[in-house]
């Protein structure tokens, strides 16, 4: 009987991804770009939960401190928190183009929010303001270095699995963005220490480092996209 046959008749045989002497043989509908379709939509899930968290924490400590700093970083935090959305859609339909367009996606969400961050501390610098509770200032520094760096190993573990340049990009990404919160943190010591500039100067540093993460972002993206049309046409 042939294999086929035996597997129709077998009560206990699942139709789950199977290899047999090496041939990568499948049964049924769990073929292998639904299991890592599925992977990809649990990465980018995960990771939107937890970004979107961590800036909402500090979205409700902005309200009290007034930071530039930790305004910037939110406003990235949450940019970076919607491109799991085109990550997402992209592994639902298992679309390689589609994972190259939500790179372009990634990059372009970073870049913007690079732009509106450095609105706000260029705004700042001719309207300074005093800031207060800075306990809380640095508490949503630390927030944010712990939200993207847990975002990151997600993102970063699924996308060299899955060979996603996208969503390895998105995750280095999400490395930098923590140390990147780390600024707020020194923002609010410098500011306890009487330099009231120092927000908006913090603030700015942090821009640039934004911009600088979306140059990388977007080379990483390039690099992917010979591997991606390759993976379309087979």
């Amino acid at each position: 009987m042939s294999h086929t046959a035996t597997c129709s008749v077998d009560p206990n045989h699942t139709h789950e991804l199977h290899d047999h002497e090496g041939l990568g043989h499948s049964h049924g509908l769990v073929d292998r770009s639904i299991i890592r379709s599925r992977a990809g939509i649990r990465a980018v899930s995960w990771s939107l939960s937890l970004l979107t968290l961590t800036a909402l924490a500090q979205a409700f400590i902005y309200t009290r401190t007034l930071s530039v700093a930790l305004l910037a970083d939110l406003i990235h935090n949450f940019g970076d928190a919607l491109t799991a959305i085109p990550l997402g859609i992209a592994f639902y339909l298992r679309s390689a183009r589609g994972e190259r367009w939500a790179g372009l996606a990634v990059v372009l969400a970073i870049f913007i929010s690079a732009l509106v961050a450095l609105g706000q501390t260029v705004e700042r610098f001719i309207h300074p303001r005093s800031l207060s509770h800075l306990w809380l200032l640095a508490a949503a520094g630390l927030i944010g270095f712990i939200g993207n760096e847990i975002a990151a190993q997600v993102r970063l573990r699924a996308g060299r699995g899955l060979n996603s340049p996208a969503l390895v990009a998105d995750g280095q990404h999400a490395r930098v963005d923590g140390f990147v919160s780390l600024g707020v943190i020194a923002s609010a010591a410098v500011v306890a220490l009487g330099l009231r500039v120092a927000d908006p100067v913090i603030g700015l540093i942090i821009t640039l480092v934004i911009l600088r993460i979306t140059w990388e972002s977007w080379h990483t993206v390039r690099a992917g996209l010979p591997h991606l049309a390759e993976r379309r046409d087979h």
